[in-house]
């Protein structure tokens, strides 16, 4: 039985990346059944993208979001930077799915903005070259710890991350972080939304943020290469879907067979949706 859901946002997933999880994704995608879907940028990473890699799980994942579009989801992309590409064909609407650089939503008489989140970030607006180094970087550094927590599990020893601990204990990233959730929080307050919802910084987060012009919700749906997270919204609550926390559950249920696909072929379900 999958999970009903009123709304699922995802971001930051990386597909066509070594560090993305997508075998993780997919479980998790495989327990629910979201009425709306936002997928809120960088879910595929066309500034890395290689035709030598790109596994038949992470195109599942595309397949996956394709086939809640076909049984009724309602499916919004929102353009990411590592998916900027995308930027060009704003306001695209095929079938159930929409193209779009930012959406507003009404949730119960409150109103929530969203965007991926990367318009705060100086280092992509104007310097792409050191953001996509930046990209490359993480990249590697993604890498190196997957072959450093398969030796920790082979030793019987939890998992260590690696950007965590660089990004914990590097005061410009907690500075970073706490001025970019400040940011948000404190246009969208000038704008009159209850609810300013991002990816980009892949810190999953949800906290009331208050000023003197009035307050709102800051919510982050983290991503899917360290956090492994999303968040949920249903009957009138928000919440912080881990993985981490649901593995042994979703575990359990029996895999779901996705029939083999190319890309050429994706493509073309896409454009058959009208």
């Amino acid at each position: 039985m999958k999970r009903k859901v009123d709304l699922i946002i995802l971001s930051d997933v990386h597909l066509g990346t070594y560090g993305c999880r997508a075998k993780e994704l997919l479980q998790y995608l495989n327990s629910v059944q979201p009425k709306m879907l936002i997928l809120n940028g960088d879910i595929i990473d066309i500034w890395q993208f290689k035709k030598s890699y790109f596994p038949k799980k992470h195109l599942s994942i595309l397949k996956k979001f394709i086939d809640f579009a076909v049984k009724g989801t309602e499916l919004i992309y929102i353009t990411g930077n590592h998916d900027e590409m995308l930027r060009k064909f704003s306001d695209l609407r095929m079938g159930k799915i929409k193209l779009t650089n930012k959406e507003i939503l009404q949730l119960d008489g409150k109103h929530a903005w969203i965007f991926h989140g990367d318009v705060f970030d100086a280092s992509v607006q104007h310097s792409k070259w050191i953001a996509r180094l930046g990209g490359v970087g993480y990249d590697l550094l993604i890498r190196l710890n997957n072959v450093i927590n398969w030796c920790l599990m082979k030793m019987g020893r939890e998992k260590y991350s690696l950007s965590k601990k660089i990004k914990n204990s590097v005061k410009k990233a907690v500075k970073y972080i706490s001025d970019f959730e400040n940011t948000a929080s404190e246009l969208a307050i000038e704008k009159g939304f209850d609810y300013v919802i991002c990816g980009h910084i892949h810190q999953p987060q949800m906290r009331k943020i208050t000023n003197k012009k009035g307050e709102c919700m800051y919510l982050n749906s983290g991503d899917w290469i360290e956090n492994l997270t999303a968040l949920e919204y249903h009957n009138g609550n928000w919440t912080i879907f881990s993985y981490e926390e649901n593995k042994e559950k979703l575990a359990l249920r029996k895999e779901e067979e996705t029939a083999d696909m190319t890309l050429e072929e994706l493509i073309s379900s896409v454009t058959s949706l009208n």
